[in-house]
């Protein structure tokens, strides 16, 4: 049985999902299963993920309807045979220590429920850029509330996910966030200030295209956080929804 499960939702990622694939295959640490569902893909993607994975037998690829991120993540979540249980991107990969990093901070202390990393950029290309503005951001509970410091990338006890009931459809395209500010009030969350997840950043991605509808979904995840801890008759949340045009020849 795998110690770790990671869990992968693709749509029509043929540019990039092989780079997330083989990032996973080159893990120092070995002892993983990659549970990969093609969401029905128009392109090339699932020719393209089998291709990167090869005979692996630690790779298992699906190709079922479209049903979204949440529910295929949930789904792949059920059949999970890790102990511990983290989710990629499929236009994102992660840095060959990775899992070695990340693995014995679970493994050495048992009232941590989840670990996370510094991230770097990275463009359509796949030319590296900069850290991530959000790892400066030093965990707490009470800041995550405003700032999602643990974006990228997170291990997590697979007792901790059951437990959350995995990610709640309710907070679509800030599900991560959502999960986050949920498990930071049930478990000690821990940092790891290495960069051991590469980020892409395209005109395609979720971040890009839904952008707004995104800052609206974080905001509701907070609102719903308040009420949990009590907090929503002390305290409400102000958003800005800063507008960012871009002039570009047709």
């Amino acid at each position: 049985m795998p110690r770790v499960s990671l869990l992968m939702s693709m749509h029509n990622r043929d540019s990039f999902v092989a780079q997330a694939i083989k990032s996973v295959l080159a893990q120092t640490f070995r002892d993983f299963e990659l549970l990969v569902r093609d969401d029905a893909s128009t392109d090339r993607t699932l020719a393209v993920a089998r291709e990167a994975a090869g005979a692996d037998p630690r790779v298992q690829i699906f190709a079922g309807e479209h049903v979204g991120v949440i529910r295929a993540l949930n789904e792949f979540a059920s059949k999970a045979q890790g102990e511990y249980i983290g989710w990629l991107d499929s236009d994102d990969a992660l840095a060959p220590l990775a899992l070695a990093e990340t693995v014995p901070v679970l493994d050495a202390s048992p009232d941590v429920g989840m670990v996370y990393t510094n991230y770097i950029t990275m463009d359509e290309l796949g030319r590296q850029g900069t850290l991530g503005k959000r790892c400066s951001i030093a965990y707490s509970k009470d800041r995550l509330l405003i700032d999602f410091m643990t974006f990228h990338f997170r291990l997590l006890r697979k007792s901790l996910w059951d437990s959350l009931g995995g990610l709640d459809p309710v907070a679509e395209v800030a599900e991560d966030y959502d999960f986050c500010l949920r498990a930071s009030e049930v478990a000690e969350i821990r940092h790891v200030p290495k960069a051991l997840y590469i980020y892409r950043v395209h005109t395609n991605s979720i971040s890009t295209q839904r952008r707004v509808e995104q800052i609206q979904a974080s905001q509701r995840a907070i609102e719903r956080a308040l009420v949990r801890r009590g907090m929503d008759k002390s305290h409400e949340l102000h958003v800005e929804i800063v507008g960012r045009f871009q002039l570009r020849k047709k």
